[in-house]
């Protein structure tokens, strides 16, 4: 096994010692489908890449925290002032406060050192917790729609200060916590989930505030309700791609930062390579991501050398942690998952 290590700075300016190519050797396995002696070309490369900070714990802490409080404030001005909208958007800030407490759990769980029956570790875990996360929202935005088509059939009186008062807080608390997870929402989509739900807090937020200021100046009641719809709609269009990404990265699909067919001309495109099949690429968390993949090389194992810098490249150009790259020498066709719809 060969390893190239090395040592550096990140952003944040703390050390950190990374491994680069883990290329595991050829070595004869044999196969329950059948694959006879297969040489195995194992290349792992590990740089600790991620692109967002590596713990949002005190951004976490500090979220659930002020979440928790200001929810007990706006359910009870929601109650005086008899707003729909901010009763609505303290039942959204509740769960919040949930999506936040999962969201939590799944950072931690995802730097537990894998296990004999977990071998990839708990990262998944912030898969299904971005998920969660998605569909959690968009119930909660499926009540607050109901109620707000009710409240437009029979409008109530409302107090519009209390509204413009009490959200206006509310844009304050939201936004804050939204920042604490901003710098990790590109590159984490469990951490996006957190970012996104604070983000259409606050946007909740500011479309009450409208909602208290027009009916302060019109006296029109049925303007809480219709703000709130609205405000429903948005959240809807800005979770909708959370939800789609986080279901597909679930059932293992390629991450969309991965382009499938750049990788498979990449390797295609290698040295020695005649044909290759096989080809799997998946998440295994929301941060980092593994392949397989058949080479058939007639000219033989190509040698430690060539794994390394292949793991290398793939990690550097297509952000791909995890790389198990099986070597065969004959393309005669024997290997049973040869066909591509093979699975």
């Amino acid at each position: 096994m060969s390893h190239a290590d090395e040592h550096h700075h990140d952003h944040d300016g703390h050390d950190h010692d990374h491994d680069h190519g883990h290329a595991h050797g050829a070595c004869s396995h044999d196969h329950g489908h059948d694959h006879g002696a297969c040489s195995h070309g194992h290349a792992h490369g590990h740089h600790g890449h991620s692109h967002a900070p590596t713990d949002f714990g005190r951004a976490f802490a500090i979220g659930i925290a002020l979440n928790t409080g200001f929810v007990a404030v706006e359910v009870g001005y929601g109650l005086t002032a008899n707003s729909m909208a901010l009763i609505a958007d303290a039942g959204h800030n509740l769960s919040d406060v949930l999506s936040l407490v999962v969201a939590w759990v799944a950072a931690r769980a995802a730097k537990r050192p894998p296990s004999d029956r977990y071998t990839y570790g708990l990262g998944a875990g912030s898969i299904l917790a971005a998920l969660f996360n998605a569909v959690f929202l968009l119930v909660a935005v499926g009540a607050i729609a109901l109620e707000a088509v009710q409240r437009l059939f029979t409008p109530e009186p409302v107090g519009g200060l209390t509204m413009v008062v009490v959200a206006g807080l509310g844009i304050l608390v939201n936004g804050a916590t939204a920042l604490l997870f901003r710098s990790g929402s590109q590159g984490d989509l469990n951490i996006r989930g957190a970012y996104l739900h604070m983000a259409t807090d606050a946007a909740i937020s500011a479309g009450v505030v409208v909602a208290g200021l027009l009916v302060l100046a019109t006296g029109l009641a049925w303007i809480d309700p219709a703000v709130s719809l609205v405000v429903a709609a948005l959240i809807v269009w800005g979770t909708w791609g959370l939800l789609t990404e986080s279901s597909a990265l679930s059932v293992a699909a390629v991450p969309a930062a991965i382009d499938p067919t750049a990788v498979r001309a990449f390797l295609a495109a290698r040295p020695g390579v005649a044909s290759l099949h096989d080809l799997h690429v998946w998440g295994l968390s929301t941060t980092s991501s593994a392949l397989t993949a058949h080479l058939v090389m007639p000219a033989g194992h190509p040698g430690d050398a060539f794994l390394a810098e292949t793991a290398e490249i793939l990690h550097d150009r297509f952000h791909i942690e995890h790389a198990t790259l099986q070597i065969e020498t004959t393309a005669d066709g024997w290997c049973r998952l040869t066909p591509d719809e093979v699975v």
